[in-house]
């Protein structure tokens, strides 16, 4: 079991699945830098495998007519990104980073790196796709 939480603790979630490396990434995409300051580092769960307690603190900005983004409305902590196409995918993201229990997980791969900012380098060795 994996826990996790916002910031003020009004959103948590746990998490009754595994977390795999090859389901991580960081999103690079300018949304998501703008979403959270810098990049996403997430992990890809089965849907049936999360649970959220404090569901009415989360807000939810559909951001394309393909995703939503979730974050807590009491604090602002960017929780999850949740594709609109449920029959085509099965998942949710969340934030790495929200997660108050080790991961015991890596990030697998880096995506969007042709909309990376200008400000760092990606020199960890891991896969780097252009979108």
């Amino acid at each position: 079991m994996h826990k996790g939480s916002c910031l003020c603790r009004a959103v948590r979630f746990e998490v009754s699945s595994s977390l795999e490396t090859t389901a991580t990434d960081a999103c690079h995409c300018k949304q998501c830098r703008k979403w959270t300051g810098h990049f996403l580092a997430s992990v890809e769960v089965p849907r049936d495998s999360l649970l959220i307690n404090g569901s009415e603190y989360i807000s939810w900005h559909h951001s394309s007519e393909k995703v939503r983004r979730g974050f807590c409305s009491k604090c602002g902590s960017s929780l999850f990104f949740d594709p609109l196409d449920t029959t085509k995918h099965n998942w949710t993201g969340i934030a790495l980073g929200s997660f108050d229990t080790p991961t015991e997980t890596t990030l697998g791969q880096h995506i969007f790196v042709a909309e990376k900012g200008d400000y760092y380098e990606i020199n960890d060795g891991l896969p780097q796709n252009e979108y």
